[in-house]
């Protein structure tokens, strides 16, 4: 492969029914949407910008050229005649002011959840840095497993649903076929945390 570094969230904090004081989501003109961000979802958008954007994260933490987020609108957003299900506009929320920072102006959204093999296809060909906003079951069931990763035992195999503040972080020189994996925890925003995605219990009612 080229020398890839490969970043991979999760996006930001949506309604929980658990936590009312989160809010309502909110669309970014402040419009209730319950596929949108809470408050604090676009305060943790914000906080990767800064990450990932301005320059403070160091060698962990590199400038994306390209930004990839899951499409907003589904994976059939291009056929007028498709049926689709309501769809999470958090991902695309999530790294919409990122791109915008980066000078790409909107993220990549040529794949919608459930076309995780095409968009992992697209990234495998890649150079440089790139980064990747997705919904956390998917990113465990349907993109980890599909990357060539040298340490698969580091791989996180369930990601709370109370989680929104790990990078998952994946580095392949040039020639290699493999990347190693890291999981990172950067701690952007108060009661976030430095234990592994692995340490915490799964979500009831997932294996």
């Amino acid at each position: 492969m080229n020398a890839l570094t490969l970043y991979i969230i999760r996006h930001a904090e949506k309604p929980d029914k658990t936590l009312p004081d989160l809010g309502p989501g909110l669309t970014h003109k402040g419009t209730e949407d319950p596929e949108s961000l809470v408050i604090a979802g676009w305060q943790r958008a914000g906080a990767w910008t800064a990450l990932f954007g301005a320059g403070i994260g160091g060698s962990n933490y590199a400038e994306p050229q390209t930004v990839y987020a899951a499409n907003p609108d589904g994976p059939n957003s291009a056929d007028p005649s498709s049926t689709k299900d309501k769809v999470s506009r958090r991902p695309y929320e999530t790294v919409l002011s990122l791109a915008e920072r980066l000078g790409i102006g909107k993220p990549n959204i040529s794949f919608g959840k459930g076309q995780e093999q095409g968009l992992v296809n697209a990234l495998l060909e890649l150079s440089g840095v790139a980064l990747v906003a997705w919904e956390h079951k998917a990113i465990i069931s349907d993109i980890l497993p599909k990357l060539p990763v040298s340490n698969q035992s580091d791989l996180p195999t369930h990601w709370s649903g109370k989680r929104f503040d790990v990078v998952l972080r994946f580095a392949c020189a040039a020639g290699a076929s493999q990347f190693v994996f890291t999981e990172l925890y950067p701690c952007l925003m108060p009661g976030d945390s430095d234990r592994p995605l692995k340490d915490n219990p799964k979500d009831p009612g997932h294996s």
